[in-house]
């Protein structure tokens, strides 16, 4: 079974319907499935992102995990509905206690697509400003995707990365993100079933 967790409904709606996934639980996460994946909505944030991640790992037995979904730009040429592979992680909130670097994470990576880098933390990065922060690390921010792949290290479960822009330095509300993951969603679904499925690696 091929796992996907995203962290809204909002992100999710054209999963859930292009794929005839079924509600198979309301809690403690909504997990939507058919014969072949499971959709798990985690919520926002690295705790929500790294406990659904686990669950579905322990209840499922998934082959892969997908983490799916919307993030920020953090350059001025990256626009809205551009998708990413994520080859690398780094979790901007979370340096490293002795010398203050950031912590790098990698996520597997399938070939064949365009690959940038990705900044998690737990609060969003809207501010023109603290983009330009984090842009010097990373190309992109979440709020989950470090944590999806910390959990799939744990229990040995290969882990995919793919994003879709929502929002760049320009958009600095969360009325302009949402409205603008609305206008992306079915984009990020056509280049799931169109390009993705079909590169896939055998199941273990």
């Amino acid at each position: 079974m091929i796992g996907i967790v995203m962290a809204t409904d909002l992100e999710a709606k054209p999963f859930l319907k292009g794929l005839s996934l079924h509600k198979a639980e309301k809690n403690p996460f909504p997990i939507f499935i058919n014969n072949d994946f499971l959709l798990i909505i985690s919520g926002i944030g690295k705790s929500n992102a790294a406990i659904a991640t686990s669950y579905s790992i322990l209840k499922y037995k998934t082959d892969y995990m997908f983490n799916i979904g919307a993030a920020g730009s953090t350059k001025m040429d990256i626009g809205i509905g551009e998708i990413f592979h994520i080859d690398r992680v780094i979790e901007y909130d979370r340096p490293r206690l002795k010398d203050k670097s950031q912590r790098l994470i990698k996520p597997d990576i399938l070939k064949g697509f365009k690959t940038t880098s990705l900044s998690t933390q737990d609060r969003p990065i809207i501010d023109l400003s603290e983009r330009e922060k984090v842009s010097k690390f990373a190309n992109l921010v979440d709020m989950e995707g470090a944590s999806v792949i910390q959990a799939c290290r744990i229990f040995n479960v290969i882990c995919y990365l793919f994003k879709i822009i929502s929002d760049t330095p320009q958009h600095n509300n969360s009325i302009d993100i949402a409205s603008n993951i609305k206008m992306v969603r079915d984009g990020m679904f056509n280049f799931f079933i169109e390009k993705i499925q079909n590169n896939l690696p055998r199941k273990r």
